[in-house]
């Protein structure tokens, strides 16, 4: 089993999105310290990918220390401790530049997309205070 979600998209390397759906599940928490992380086969076989790619994103999860390799108990996951705050913010470049090209799109400006992601922040967290706009 997969311990992150992937979807595959077109036009980005295979290889890039393994890696950037592994590194956010370790960033984000999803995976924790010990936690174990798919060998090169059956991360192959789960999503259908050449061994050789999968081999490359074990490679590179290893070498930027998201993931920690050992004999006996298998590939273990590195854990979120290792993570810095403008790595975690880094993992949202891609959704952000999304959010602000379909809110250039609508026709928002930057105060109505500040005003609209904080309420959907304090619907997340439970707190419906909704401010009132000028």
């Amino acid at each position: 089993m997969i311990p992150f979600s992937l979807s595959f998209v077109p036009g980005v390397a295979l290889y890039e999105q393994v890696v950037y759906a592994a590194k956010k599940a370790v960033i984000s928490g999803q995976m924790n310290p010990g936690d174990p992380f798919p060998s090169v086969r059956d991360l192959s076989k789960a999503l259908k990918i050449n061994p050789n790619t999968a081999h490359k994103v074990i490679q590179q999860l290893v070498s930027s220390r998201r993931i920690q390799t050992h004999p006996a108990p298998g590939t273990l996951s590195a854990g979120r401790a290792t993570c810095t705050a403008a790595e975690r913010g880094n993992l949202l470049n891609k959704e952000l530049e999304q959010l602000v090209v379909e809110a250039k799109k609508l026709g928002l400006d930057l105060d109505e997309v500040t005003e609209a992601i904080a309420q959907h922040w304090r619907q997340l967290d439970g707190t419906h205070k909704t401010t009132r706009r000028k």
